[in-house]
């Protein structure tokens, strides 16, 4: 990983500044970022804009990472363009100008903003990697910027304070350019507000609005001024995560985009995103299951706040597992209290803990947890172990919920 803009910039400069030829919607965050991106880009498809959306990381396949009014890019182009950008990569580092090739996200990043400008799309929701002033998203040019809620995480490379991180977020925001920002802890704000002052962008709270979410089925229905709408996405959360969006959409409509309320609410009531409490039904599982790829402590406490409130008294057995470097201990102390079982395993990538691991951090909080070393088999266990009435929640990592999805997917026996 090496943050910074020089690389990228060189990059883009190479394959001629492919980001210049779209403006863009730029959303940072901690968490929410995603759902928040798929909340806008259903509302600009609702509006029938042709739109390109990039977002990371990805669940299965690398592909969907880049979509173009919904629809994922094909291999082909994918592969494509992944020629295109490595060899101008090498040549800018056979010819002195980089010392190192550009970073795999880098990279995507090019071969996303290429196929938009390829695709001639009007506009394109970026989600940043991490961070934000830094991120290798944040040489597009935006027609609006947005940060969602900002917690704890990555502070080896955004810092180790709310302030500190929450600056390097607002790294996203532009002169001038309008910057919607969701609820947000004290010390968050005051930088975020500190930089929209600095930069004369305008600042949109969401805190500073009047809203209401309504429980239904774990889904929520959202009023506020004359909106009406049933959100597609589980968990109150959600509800910020809509305001976000909406107060996105209104900014480009004073801009002369033309998005109406009624295209606004049609859009977040078929608003997809999936590994985020996400319920699964099926008639080979006995029991629901329920994934979520909270991933951090923040995340957490939206996954245990959404099971106090719909799981209550329900048998839940918990699958977790986590990155190395991610906060398993703070997750544990929200989410392991609440299960009946929990069984800890390891997610298939280089940088994931060993179920053996978690279980000796989290020793203090669950010593009867369960090691499995596969997800398979961390799932075959817990269709054993948990009675019908019950409920299997996979949780603690992005590339977790991936895996799970793909197991559904490739497993269908």
């Amino acid at each position: 990983m090496k943050l910074g803009l020089e690389t990228v910039q060189a990059l883009a400069s190479a394959v001629g500044n492919p980001q210049r030829t779209f403006p863009a919607i730029h959303i940072a965050g901690t968490n929410g970022k995603g759902s928040t991106a798929a909340m806008t880009e259903a509302i600009l498809r609702a509006a029938g804009f042709h739109v390109g959306q990039y977002t990371s990381p990805h669940l299965i396949s690398i592909t969907e990472r880049i979509r173009v009014d919904g629809s994922e890019i094909h291999e082909n182009d994918f592969a494509r363009l992944a020629t295109a950008v490595r060899q101008s990569s090498e040549t800018l580092v056979a010819e002195g100008k980089l010392a190192a090739s550009p970073t795999y996200f880098e990279q995507v990043t090019m071969i996303a903003y290429l196929y938009f400008a390829e695709r001639q799309v009007e506009l394109a929701v970026l989600e940043v990697g991490m961070g934000g002033r830094l991120d290798a998203t944040n040489i597009c040019q935006p027609a609006v910027t947005a940060i969602t809620p900002i917690g704890f995480d990555h502070q080896k490379y955004l810092g180790n304070t709310l302030a500190a991180i929450a600056g390097e977020k607002a790294g996203i925001i532009k002169p001038n350019v309008p910057v919607v920002v969701a609820p947000q802890p004290y010390e968050a704000m005051q930088t975020i507000v500190a930089r929209a002052e600095e930069l004369s962008a305008p600042l949109v709270s969401v805190a500073g609005e009047s809203f209401y979410a309504e429980p239904n089925a774990g889904q929520y229905r959202l009023r506020y001024r004359t909106y009406d709408v049933q959100l597609n996405l589980r968990g109150r959360h959600q509800a910020e995560n809509a305001m976000t969006a909406i107060l996105i959409a209104e900014q480009l409509r004073q801009l002369g985009w033309k998005i109406d309320q009624q295209t606004i609410e049609e859009g977040l009531s078929k608003a997809n995103w999936p590994g985020r409490l996400q319920l699964i039904e099926s008639p080979k599982f006995s029991v629901q299951l329920l994934v979520d790829g909270a991933h951090n402590p923040s995340g957490a406490e939206t996954l245990r706040n959404f099971l106090d409130e719909h799981y209550a008294g329900v048998p839940i057995t918990l699958i977790f597992g986590a990155m190395a470097d991610k906060a398993a201990i703070e997750m544990a102390k929200l989410l392991f209290p609440i299960a009946r079982h929990v069984i800890l395993t390891q997610v298939e990538n280089l940088r994931a803990a060993s179920p053996q691991s978690i279980a000796e951090q989290t020793i203090t909080i669950r010593q009867d947890s369960i090691c499995s070393e596969t997800l398979a088999e961390a799932l075959l266990e817990a269709m054993r172990i948990t009675p019908a009435n019950g409920l299997i929640v996979v949780c603690g990592s992005l590339y977790l919920a991936g895996e799970l999805l793909h197991h559904l997917t490739t497993n269908v026996d």
